[in-house]
Parts: structure tokens; sequence; C-alpha cells
């Protein structure tokens, strides 16, 4: 599934050629993605300009000149700028035409969204009460430790919760409480302040880290322009059971932990 650092590569690769360009035709070839499509979205789009590329969370916004279209990825969506003679396939669902450009999204298993909202953000039910950006200044380790310390699940389940900070799925939870030398079982409301503190650090290291890579390509995402990412090659602990830990030489761990695989080494993190 594609997480924060892959949503924002997706961002960058397709702000540049498409902003400030207008709309002259959509296609919508299946509705039926995780919410359908808007009815109207072929007929209300052609003629507005997109004017800017946002990110919250995992959501692309994509700023028109009445509205906002929302965009997930779920658990398989990629976008792509293609030329508009380019041919469709199976799983290409949308294509936003912007005269000599294409942008189109793919979903092979259809967990994705294409949303039209107007109005603010936070009227919007997808929007309303997400946490903190990770990246950004509102996330800080004071933060983290309250929203912490309301928590009794595993410190792991409460990175991964929305609420508490936004965009950090099971990829690059594994790996900041890796670097973070933090055992992801441990009751969330249990990390002391300094661990908050190494934790918030080790999130945006990881997640910085991942954008420099291009993000993680494991299944079926690429950039906009077709070409990998290739932060996987730096894993610490996701994906590496049994193999031994780069730091300390010990087998990495697996274990269940709230339905996902969960990554660790039980040397370096206690």
């Amino acid at each position: 599934m594609p997480e924060l650092p892959e949503v924002e590569v997706t961002r960058r690769g397709i702000a540049a050629p498409l902003t400030g360009l207008t709309v002259s035709a959509v296609t919508v070839r299946e509705p039926r993605l995780r919410w359908p499509v808007p009815a109207g979205l072929s007929t209300s789009l052609p003629g507005q300009t997109l004017r800017d590329i946002e990110r919250r969370a995992k959501y692309l916004l994509l700023r028109f000149d009445r509205g906002t279209l929302i965009l997930h990825l779920g658990m398989s969506g990629s976008l792509r700028v293609l030329d508009p003679a380019v041919p469709a396939e199976k799983h290409d669902h949308l294509d936003i035409v912007f005269g000599d450009r294409l942008l189109r999204l793919r979903d092979p298993r259809r967990f994705g969204a294409a949303l039209w909202h107007e109005g603010p953000d936070d009227n919007h039910a997808l929007l309303a009460g997400l946490g903190p950006e990770p990246l950004g200044a509102g996330f800080t380790a004071a933060g983290l430790q309250a929203a912490l310390a309301r928590r009794s699940c595993a410190v792991k389940l409460a990175i991964m919760d929305s609420a508490v900070v936004v965009g950090v799925g099971n990829i690059y939870a594994s790996e900041s409480l890796f670097r973070a030398r933090i055992r992801p079982g441990t009751a969330a409301r249990r990390l002391t302040g300094p661990q908050c503190a190494r934790l918030r650090d080790e999130i945006r290291a990881t997640l910085n880290d991942a954008l420099a890579a291009g993000g993680s390509t494991l299944r079926d995402f690429l950039h906009a322009d077709g070409e990998p990412g290739y932060f996987q090659q730096s894993y610490f602990v996701y994906g590496r059971n049994g193999q031994p830990c780069r730091v300390c030489g010990t087998a990495i761990r697996l274990r269940r932990m709230g339905a996902r695989s969960t990554f660790f080494c039980p040397a370096c993190q206690r």
C-alpha cells in the first residue's frame, strides 16, 4: 500500500507538469472504487483549471476553480502522466485530460478513491479529525507523548493511527521504531519523554530518507513517470524476518500485530 513517502513522491511528480493547466476531458471507465466516483465528474470538471496539488496524510488534494478532487491510491493505485494517445488498459479507471497531457489513475484492487468536495477540507469526513503531519512543525515530541499517554495499545499500532500522526503506515512504523530502539509491542502510554522525542525524530528521518530514495516499490507503486522507488533496499527490519540485523547481527523477528506483519530486532529494540 502506498504510504506517505510514495504519495508525496506522486504529488511532486504530477504537480510539476499539470499545475496551471485546464481540464479538456474526463473519462470514468470504472466508477466502483472504494466509494463511487461522482456521476457528474466527467461533465463538471472540464473547463476548470488545476490551481495546486497538495497532500494531506495519504490523500492528494487537486485544487480546481470550484472545488477539490480528493484522490487516494488505496492498496495498489498509482497515477501516471501520459500522452493522451496512450491506450487504456484493464485497470485504468479514470483519465483526466489536460490538452496534450493525461493524468491516469490505475488501481487493480479498486480500494482507491476519487471524490469531489466543495468547501473547507475539515468539512469532509475523510479529512476531519486527522492528526499532525509528521514532517510539519505541528508534530512535536510533547504532542506525541500526550497522544500516546491516552492509549494502552502497542506503540506500533498507535503511531499508525491517523488521529495520532498521519501517514505512518506499516512499513515506516516498523522502520521508525527500529531506528528509535523501541520494541513495537510496548504499550504506547508507557513511553517516556525521551523515548517520544527519539521516536518523533526517527519518524521524520525515516520518512525523509524514503522521500530521498523515491519511496518504496514492493508491488504496484511507480512514480508518475513510471520509475520505481528504491527505499526498500535500505530497510533495517521490514520484510527481513530471519535475516541478520544490519546493526547487531541478531536475527530479525516477525510477529502479527493488529493483523499486520511487524518486524523488529529483539536485541536492538528493548
